[in-house]
């Protein structure tokens, strides 16, 4: 059942030229389009400045967007009034990048987690200390915890207690913006377990944010590979990952680390290897979302590009039941 639906969601901010030169417009999410079903995760991946964290604030709201529609339940989230906005924040919560930013330093842990139970009104007070010791449980923290203040934590035990909050209004869809990347790498281990975790005991669905490929095919089900605003190619990860169509999705993935064993490192050929070399060869820098290339926005940087891709916008269209916004796959 879909639980979540984006469609053409557009958001443009003006920015000043220097020295009072009028506006620019800065196109950060450019015409974006996916939806999330009960009890799946969907992921957005791409570089730095693509838009994924736009994308994140619009469907929440906490901004407002240029163009475009979000429905939850089948619910305008843009048309939605102050009582029924406060339904829909109850049922969509966020977990953001950085745990000890994202939380007040002069309020306890109980605080912090009882906070959505007041505002909700889903906890008698007299039950309320029982109630967050139960959710702080959840995540892995004891009841000694409550009394505590954030700098008194480590930076995945933080990360916990973003998590609590996020669940103590028993959400049908979280939203995490890069939520390990502040992290190190064996705490990012122990987070994703736990996401991992609650995903099959609370069937909650995610909108998945990261840059992290290898963390991206472990949580998902599908993935939307963003750049520049738009979603460039999506597709089950599974499929994704086996077989990219997209030549930027080729890109992150060469790039992305791997151990192979010596055996493997052995009978790679001399093809395959080229072929991960052209992909790994410097790109360039990503181009301004001020100034887009014209045509595939990608082309200037793009290992294979041809004739029509500077001139011709390429369409996201189905190919082999997936998306796909490429010439290579859509011939105009």
């Amino acid at each position: 059942m879909e639980l979540l639906s984006v469609q053409g969601l557009t958001k443009h901010f003006f920015v000043s030229r220097s020295f009072g030169g009028g506006k620019q417009i800065l196109k950060a999410v450019d015409g974006v389009s996916f939806s999330i079903h009960d009890d799946k995760v969907i992921a957005l991946v791409g570089e730095s400045g693509c838009g994924k964290s736009t994308v994140a604030r619009l469907v929440l709201r906490l901004i407002d967007p240029t163009s475009g529609k979000v429905t939850f339940r089948g619910r305008d989230v843009f048309g939605l009034d102050k009582k029924e906005l406060k339904a829909f924040r109850k049922s969509a919560q966020i977990i953001f990048q950085d745990p000890f930013a994202s939380l007040n330093p002069r309020r306890t842990v109980y605080d912090t987690v009882s906070e959505p139970l007041l505002i909700h009104s889903l906890s008698p007070r007299a039950e309320m200390r029982g109630r967050a010791a139960e959710i702080l449980g959840k995540v892995g923290l004891g009841p000694d915890t409550m009394n505590r203040y954030p700098h008194e934590f480590s930076g995945g035990q933080r990360q916990r207690i973003c998590i609590a909050r996020a669940l103590a209004v028993s959400p049908e869809l979280i939203i995490a913006d890069e939520p390990l990347s502040a992290l190190d790498v064996s705490i990012q281990a122990q987070i994703l377990n736990l996401l991992q975790d609650l995903r099959r005991s609370s069937k909650i669905s995610f909108l998945f944010i990261s840059h992290d490929l290898r963390v991206v095919q472990y949580f998902s089900d599908a993935v939307g590979v963003m750049y520049l605003g738009k979603i460039v190619e999506h597709a089950t990860t599974e499929e994704l990952f086996e077989k990219p169509y997209h030549p930027y999705t080729e890109v992150l993935l060469s790039s992305a680390p791997k151990i192979r064993s010596s055996h493997e490192s052995h009978v790679t050929s001399h093809e395959t290897k080229e072929k991960n070399s052209s992909l790994k060869a410097p790109l360039g820098d990503v181009p301004s979302p001020i100034h887009i290339p014209p045509g595939c926005p990608f082309h200037p940087r793009c290992p294979k590009r041809f004739e029509p891709c500077d001139r011709l916008v390429p369409a996201l269209k189905e190919r082999n039941n997936r998306l796909v916004s490429c010439h290579l796959w859509n011939p105009c």
